[in-house]
């Protein structure tokens, strides 16, 4: 009997034992979800001062952001064929969202995508779409305008330089909605331009700079990926007006800082971010997209001091026009070179006509050559 009550007692202590074992196997955690792969690819170095770091600080911000992805990026990536090696190797390496950023990427985006067709592609600046490639950018037609107020006002010689990397569609825009604004303000003024034929070349970039200080320009636009002819305006005692980030920020002396008049900036983070979260949510669909100063992805860095009060009060009051919705740089009347109405008053050019544009208004010295971007 004393046998049967201690093999009892021996019975139950087993089954508590096995209940309670059975208890921690359903409270283990479930396996952690896979991570988001993404990756960026540079035209120029990640720290460039320019268009490549503003990318890069895009990514950070989305890595800091969402703890479900995992980034990496590839810099100083030449377009062509070493560009459409670098997005198939990411395809190949389980990579499920890829972004090029540069124009120039855009044949190599095209064919990857269609050879990995699950893998997500978003190309900066292009127009070439698939089921898995997106295009994005921003209106940055708006900050420039805005900007070329500041010059139209600052300009002593009426004489405005631009440093321009090429003569795509992209950055003709640039010019010309900078040079409304100059001639807002000063019908008098004028903006030669000056191609580098490049994205990131320094060197060349402050050459260029200097060739337009040479013809007595006392402001230089910039609208290549790095701070050099900001730089050579600042060594001959002119003005500079910079783009990408706010490029005054990365001066290094006070005197530096105050000699850039303002610069166009991007926002490419919360964009970003944006995107991911689509394709982690199973939400995203391939597109344009093409966002303004009032979607924060574009925007006008701080003012110099050297700038008078009453011309940054103009500047804001034009810049909330823009905001609301009331106004585009590319409302009409458009006159070009030839003093040809192009856009009539009371119409605005079509984002089509904007995306393909190759004409410069009245007012720009220079021409447009056949880009070989």
């Amino acid at each position: 009997m004393k046998f049967l009550k201690a093999s009892l007692v021996v019975l139950l202590a087993v089954m508590f034992v096995v209940g309670s074992t059975g208890c921690k196997t359903a409270t283990t955690p479930p396996p952690a979800t896979k991570k988001l792969k993404v990756a960026f690819v540079y035209v120029g170095p990640h720290n460039d001062g320019g268009y490549s770091q503003a990318h890069e600080e895009g990514r950070l911000y989305l890595q800091q952001n969402d703890p479900n992805v995992e980034t990496t990026y590839s810099e100083s990536v030449p377009e062509g064929s070493q560009a459409e090696k670098t997005f198939r190797d990411y395809a190949s390496a389980g990579y499920d969202l890829i972004f090029g950023t540069s124009f120039g990427f855009m044949d190599a985006m095209v064919n990857a995508a269609k050879d990995n067709p699950k893998t997500i592609f978003m190309h900066a600046s292009g127009y070439k779409r698939a089921d898995n490639l997106g295009t994005y950018f921003g209106r940055m037609e708006q900050p420039d305008y805005l900007s070329g107020l500041i010059a139209g006002k600052m300009t002593k010689t009426n004489k405005i330089g631009f440093v321009l990397p090429y003569s795509i569609p992209e950055c003709i825009r640039e010019v010309d909605s900078f040079t409304v604004g100059v001639r807002e303000v000063n019908p008098n003024a004028t903006v030669t331009v000056v191609y580098t034929n490049s994205w990131f070349d320094p060197a060349t970039e402050g050459n260029a700079a200097k060739s337009l200080l040479n013809q007595n320009c006392d402001i230089i636009a910039s609208g290549v990926d790095s701070p050099a002819p900001l730089d050579a305006a600042f060594a001959a005692g002119k003005y500079g007006i910079g783009y990408d980030m706010d490029m005054a920020a990365g001066m290094k002396t006070d005197a530096e800082k105050k000699s850039v008049l303002t610069s166009r900036i991007w926002h490419w983070g919360p964009y970003y971010l944006k995107v991911a979260k689509s394709v982690e949510d199973g939400t995203w669909t391939s597109g344009d997209y093409w966002g303004g100063m009032a979607d924060g992805i574009v925007d006008l860095a701080p003012i110099s001091s050297a700038v008078p009060q009453e011309v940054i009060d103009y500047v804001n009051t034009r810049k909330q026009l823009i905001l609301d919705g009331k106004y585009t740089p590319f409302d009409g009347p458009m006159v070009n070179q030839k003093g040809e109405t192009i856009v009539p008053a009371g119409t605005t050019m079509s984002d089509a006509d904007q995306l393909n544009l190759q004409w410069f208004v009245q007012g720009v010295i220079g021409d447009i050559p056949k880009s070989g971007s």
